[in-house]
């Protein structure tokens, strides 16, 4: 019987090393996933795409619209960035649990040239801020 719970402990053991996934592990699970699932929906946008940086601990994503880049255009989504990018942490699209273990998402929303109009890079303290727990004064989503 012990020999029996020796085996079936150090089984376990190894199922639970097996299944425990590093960060940069999770990064490249996470750019897949996007890759291969993420539709964001908005007006002008065309494509969206993740890419991982594994050295910098840091992803980056990019969405592509139809846009062209003028100062209205630029305008108008330095006003509506922050809105995006809380629905992209809503759905899981920029992962809070990455954050968390210092990764940092890069975000860029680009014209049809690709020019930047939008462009923020979401860390732990920039989630802060898009969730509303930052402290007053802090801004968000710069162009």
């Amino acid at each position: 019987m012990k020999k029996i719970t020796q085996i079936a402990f150090a089984l376990a053991f190894a199922l639970f090393l097996v299944s425990c996934k590093n960060t940069k592990q999770k990064i490249q699970e996470h750019v897949s996933n996007y890759n291969n699932s993420v539709s964001i929906k908005g007006s002008g946008i065309t494509s969206t795409s993740a890419k991982a940086f594994l050295n910098d601990n840091k992803i980056e994503i990019r969405i592509e619209t139809n846009l062209e880049e003028n100062d209205a255009n630029k305008l108008a989504y330095k006003e509506s960035f922050p809105d995006l990018l809380k629905e992209m942490i809503k759905n899981d699209q920029i992962s809070s649990s990455l954050i968390a273990e210092g990764v940092k998402f890069d975000v860029y929303f680009l014209a049809y040239n690709n020019a930047i109009l939008a462009q923020e890079v979401v860390d732990q303290d920039e989630l802060a801020v898009l969730e509303g727990r930052a402290k007053a004064g802090k801004e968000t989503a710069k162009l």
